[in-house]
Formats: structure tokens, sequence, C-alpha cells
């Protein structure tokens, strides 16, 4: 006998700002480097040094998550403001004549070696 779990339909993803997350986020990991960098010398002695750097690649990688979601909330932007209907950045238009096989550089167009 299986398992039963009742199937429901996904709830809609919450979407708050996450700049304002990811950049809070980041300044606390940066905070708390600061915050020990006074203590390196006990961290030291203690085996415990890699508190302080795991809190500074915490701040390195919070840097590179501030870039990455500022440009996924303008990418957002910009797909909110198009007009329905308008040609996507995606590739192709999907409705548009298949293209011809052979034609797209792959091993049956004969541009392989053998």
């Amino acid at each position: 006998m299986g398992k039963w779990t009742p199937t429901r339909e996904a709830p809609e993803p919450l979407e708050g700002n996450v700049v304002a997350v990811v950049t809070g986020g980041t300044v606390l990991w940066f905070v708390m480097f600061l915050v020990q960098i006074p203590f390196y010398r006990w961290f030291e002695g203690q085996g415990l040094l890699w508190w302080l750097w795991t809190c500074l690649a915490g701040a390195g990688l919070g840097l590179y998550g501030i870039h990455y979601v500022r440009r996924r909330e303008a990418a957002l932007r910009r797909t909110a403001e198009e007009p329905p209907g308008a040609p996507g950045r995606a590739g192709p238009d999907p409705t548009g004549p298949p293209a011809e096989p052979g034609s797209g550089g792959g091993p049956e167009s004969g541009s392989g070696a053998g």
C-alpha cells in the first residue's frame, strides 16, 4: 500500500524586496567580520580562525548576490514593461517556420570529422 499524499495546486511564489534582504545579510556578515578582527589572536589560539574568514567569505558572496538580484529585478521589470505579443529576447519566433534539418551545424549537418 503506497503512501497517500493529497495533490494541491502550488502556491504563488512570495516576491518581497529581495535586494534589501541580500544587502542586509551582506552588511551583517561584514559587520561580524569587523567585530571579530580585534580578537584575531584569540581565535588563532583556539583554532577558530575559520570563523573570521567565514564572515569575510559571506560578505564577499553577498556582494555577488547583490549584483545578481539587482540584475534579476531589472530583468523582471523589463519583462513586465514589454507589451504582450512583443518579440522576446529568448530566440526565434516559436510560431515561425521550423528550421530545416541539417542547418543547425550539429553532427547531422556533415560538419563533423569522421
